[in-house]
């Protein structure tokens, strides 16, 4: 039986306070992810899992906070401030997270912390699900976590700060989480071009 997608797995403190839109930008984050909602490496399709909404986009704020899209926000094609939420203060080990916001934070917020965590380089990160990306890992010789481990576990978490080590951009597959990608970079436009170059590689593959 597949995995539910969207289940939050960690443990969530979350206070529904509203973010302020004159604090926080929201510019990058918006563009960039409708530029991923049009290639449907974000989205909500009734097929495809369980009919849940699917991927989510973060930004770096201050130190180790980040800004990322709320749970289930995968069908609306423009997000406002309310569909975010703010990550506070995080706990890898004890696979706990702080968040404020008027909602959630996705349920890959962990992995996102986790690459935050590992590299004060990082600024963006992007979790697409794409099938010809993850079914190409092995062909394009994709870096990968192991099937075995499933998203939202302290078990991912340290999986990907093992295979992140002191890269400051990269992208790799998610083996134990169906169609998972995570591109991450100092910035939208160049995670998103590897994003992209690397959906038209696998592209290619398939002709």
């Amino acid at each position: 039986m597949a995995e539910t997608e969207g289940v939050i797995k960690y443990q969530l403190h979350h206070d529904p306070l509203k973010l302020s839109a004159d604090e926080i930008n929201l510019s990058d984050l918006n563009k960039y992810r409708s530029l991923c909602f049009e290639l449907e490496l974000i989205g909500q399709n009734e097929n495809r899992y369980q009919g849940y909404g699917y991927g989510n986009i973060s930004q770096r704020y201050k130190n180790d906070q980040f800004i990322i899209s709320g749970t289930q926000t995968g069908a609306l094609k423009i997000l406002a401030i309310e569909h975010y939420c703010l990550v506070t203060q995080v706990n890898l080990k004890q696979n706990s997270l702080h968040s404020i916001g008027q909602c959630k934070p996705s349920s890959e917020a962990l992995t996102h912390a986790s690459v935050y965590s590992k590299n004060p380089a990082i600024n963006c990160v992007i979790h697409a699900h794409d099938s010809t990306i993850w079914n190409a890992t092995q062909a394009l010789k994709i870096s990968h976590t192991s099937q075995k481990i499933t998203y939202g576990t302290p078990e991912m978490a340290k999986a990907v700060r093992q295979l992140i080590k002191e890269n400051c951009s990269g992208l790799f597959t998610m083996l134990g989480h169906e169609d998972g990608v995570i591109a991450y970079g100092k910035n939208f436009p160049d995670t998103f071009a590897l994003l992209k170059n690397t959906l038209n590689a696998a592209k290619q593959m398939q002709q």
